[in-house]
């Protein structure tokens, strides 16, 4: 386990650090014969996610990845990370692919962020990742996402609507990072640390505010072999055990409780309770408001709360 101290920059800095496990090496030491398919059968590959099927201990799995890359070469390669539209249809294709054949469902998350570019915009970027937000809901099958590094925004959340979603202690979740933060709020991106404190984006932040379920102890050097390998061989005992309790729901009970795990995320009766005080905000409102939500495809009538911010 990683030093307790660190401050959350710090942490953030070392899920960047280069040499830290990426989703190809979690699949490589977590999943045996694996076979990884390609293309989203509308336009082309893209070399961001790494899909397949494999074994997990023995049962057979669907894993996903978004992959960064180690060097200069295979990060251009796999676009940094920052996945395009066809990465997220091919993914998801993957997904329906494992709830046709009752295979659960492993995600690898590692990206600052989907991409952003003229061409992802042309095909439709945020249509794909809306598409997977609305698909995931309603798969009849066990999914858990794991955050192995960086969670950057939609780009993260397009493979973390899960039944599970874990974290390793220093990886990040958050929709924006930190030096995009200071230099909107502070205009000074170099006030990034400060920014990152008041963002509540750790793994720790996120369990106790109930957005992820664990919270994954990683070794303190991916270099050191003889840790690194433990710690994956106790992540994927982990992971199997998880989904034999996730297998023993009925699926309409799996749909229901993954449901109310994201409608209840926001429910605080007092923000103080949740994330403490934030500098700028003079004042939190709830409004009850009847509406008609529907996520799952099978529409729930309750009353929605509202949280309003307003600034001194």
């Amino acid at each position: 386990m990683t030093n307790e101290n660190l401050s959350v920059y710090d942490r953030i800095c070392r899920t960047r650090k280069s040499g830290r496990a990426t989703a190809s090496d979690y699949i490589n030491a977590t999943i045996t014969d694996f076979v990884e398919l390609h293309g989203d059968r509308c336009f082309a590959d893209d070399h961001a996610i790494v899909g397949g099927i494999g074994r997990l201990n023995g049962k057979p799995v669907t894993v996903i990845g978004i992959e960064k890359g180690r060097d200069l070469n295979e990060r251009l390669l796999r676009n940094f990370g920052c996945v395009l539209p066809e990465g997220y249809r091919k993914a998801l294709r993957l997904i329906k692919q494992a709830e046709k054949f009752h295979r659960p469902v492993i995600c690898f998350v590692d990206t600052q962020g989907a991409n952003c570019g003229k061409g992802a915009e042309e095909r439709g970027q945020g249509q794909a990742i809306a598409n997977n937000l609305y698909e995931l809901t309603d798969v009849k099958t066990p999914i858990i996402s794991v955050m192995i590094g960086e969670g950057g925004s939609g780009g993260a959340l397009a493979l973390a609507v899960a039944d599970e979603v874990w974290m390793l202690e220093n990886a990040y979740y958050s929709v924006i990072t930190p030096e995009s933060c200071a230099s909107i709020l502070f205009k000074d991106p170099k006030r990034a640390p400060e920014a990152a404190e008041h963002l509540k984006l750790t793994a720790s932040d996120l369990n106790k505010m109930g957005i992820v379920e664990k919270v994954v102890e990683e070794p303190e050097d991916f270099s050191e072999e003889k840790e690194t390998s433990h710690f994956m061989k106790k992540l994927a005992d982990d992971l199997s055990k998880e989904i034999k309790q996730l297998e023993k729901k009925p699926v309409d009970k799996l749909l229901d409780d993954r449901y109310e795990k994201y409608r209840k995320i926001g429910r605080y009766s007092e923000y103080s309770e949740a994330v403490g005080e934030v500098p700028g905000a003079a004042q939190l409102y709830t409004r009850h408001v009847p509406d008609t939500w529907c996520i799952t495809g099978s529409c729930k009538k309750e009353k929605r709360i509202i949280w309003t911010w307003l600034r001194y």
